[in-house]
């Protein structure tokens, strides 16, 4: 019997991991789509900054 125990212990702890692995997986998709969002808008961002800045810089010149 103590041999039957440990073995099916093992199994349980492998498929205990098996599980654990797999929401971890599920987890590093998600925060995967959650920087591929921010990366997106931060891309935005800085364009949007270039516009207004080069808009400032060519109001300065007419203006001088």
């Amino acid at each position: 019997m103590g041999a039957t125990d440990r073995v099916w212990s093992a199994l349980t702890s492998i498929i205990k991991l098996e599980d654990t692995v797999k929401r971890q997986a599920e987890a590093m998709k998600g925060q995967q789509a959650r920087i591929e969002d921010l990366t997106g808008r931060v891309i935005r961002l800085e364009a949007q900054l270039e516009l207004l800045t080069g808009a400032a810089f060519a109001r300065r010149l007419k203006g001088n």
